[in-house]
């Protein structure tokens, strides 16, 4: 059975941000509580390798986080290293987040959408998922694929 509530790490992706001025962050928090689950960690992490995968990994050994979800640092520019970070650590990839999540945005934004990296997968049993930093790419991931499958996911994830 499906857990009723999924206990998240939401995790900003940024060398600029604030817990005042992180949009994207606060957005993700939001619709993972509109949904019934609950942001039982909030972090914001330099898009930096070295200060990332430490992060995920904690997060993957803790028995009070069911998945993470992180914000930001999904795009091509030389900053950008979520993407090599998260697969890097992934045990099992969920590819068809990706490509259903590039889809939804070629709709919204066109062609543009192909410059997402936006990733998804299992690092041991917990549940990860990437999306682009914007208030808008959160929105469509969280609202169009996170939010109304993650409680299957993980359930998923824990058998």
């Amino acid at each position: 059975m499906s857990p009723a509530k999924v206990r998240c790490a939401v995790v900003t992706v940024s060398d600029t941000r604030t817990l005042e001025t992180d949009t994207g962050g606060r957005t993700v928090v939001e619709l993972l509580e509109a949904a019934g689950h609950e942001a039982a960690a909030r972090e914001i992490v330099p898009d930096d390798p070295a200060r990332m995968r430490p992060l995920l990994e904690e997060f993957a050994r803790r028995e009070d986080i069911d998945a993470v979800l992180l914000t930001g640092g999904t795009g091509l520019s030389s900053r950008d290293q979520t993407f090599e970070t998260v697969t890097s650590l992934i045990t099992k990839p969920l590819p068809g987040y990706g490509e259903i999540f590039r889809l939804l945005s070629f709709q919204e934004i066109g062609p543009a959408a192909m410059l997402s990296r936006a990733t998804a997968g299992l690092i041991g049993r917990t549940v990860v998922f990437t999306m682009p930093g914007s208030p808008g790419g959160v929105r469509l991931a969280m609202e169009r694929l996170i939010a109304p499958e993650l409680a299957h996911v993980v359930r998923e994830a824990r058998r």
